[in-house]
């Protein structure tokens, strides 16, 4: 094996290992920004929810709101309001709690607009413009909420809102997440939307 001889300076190894670990720091931080800048708080799988259709987390807390099927005495579903809304506040002992006023009406109620039987557009009150649709479906009869999310079609079992500060009425709002199963493959599916 032919040896150079050549020798380096004890500085320029020290420039390069400055050189590599701000290489490999650049790289871990464009690894977290596609990795998308996760909530630090570890969410609760609600369980066991009756008629449940999907839910909603956000930070700062664990509590949760779910969006049930509203069904009437006969077994129907409410025509004039088929989601009921509320909260599961496991920071507070996993309690059931209906909506305040404000928040139905502000932030988590849900609009609903009938398009035809068992077919209803639905909408977020803080969020008009992004619209979801409750629908039975053929194969068992049973109700599904569905969104089309970056061209596809999901339906849906969680919502995430990743909040980081501001306030109630001007939460500073990052990213929405929609979670659950890509209609087309049948495959679990996570999609982003940014929220204006």
């Amino acid at each position: 094996m032919h040896k150079t001889g050549k020798k380096y300076p004890k500085g320029s190894i020290f420039s390069f290992s400055i050189v590599l670990l701000f290489c490999l720091l650049i790289f871990a931080d464009r690894l977290c920004a596609q990795n998308g800048d996760p909530s630090p708080i570890h969410f609760p799988t609600p369980k066991n929810v009756d008629n449940m259709l999907f839910y909603l987390q956000r930070d700062p807390n664990t509590n949760t709101l779910i969006y049930a099927l509203n069904l009437a005495e006969n077994g129907d579903v409410n025509r004039s309001q088929p989601v009921s809304t509320y909260w599961i506040r496991y920071a507070e002992k996993g309690e059931r709690k209906e909506l305040g006023y404000i928040q139905r009406k502000f932030a988590y109620g849900i609009l609903s607009k009938e398009l035809s039987k068992d077919h209803f557009e639905l909408r977020l009150v803080s969020q008009k413009a992004f619209p979801l649709y409750l629908s039975k479906r053929d194969t068992d009869q049973q109700y599904e909420v569905t969104a089309t999310v970056n061209g596809k079609k999901i339906r849906v079992t969680r919502i995430f809102v990743r909040i980081v500060g501001g306030s109630f009425w001007l939460p500073n709002v990052k990213y929405a997440q929609i979670e659950g199963t890509d209609i087309a493959n049948g495959k679990p599916i996570n999609e982003r939307i940014t929220v204006k």
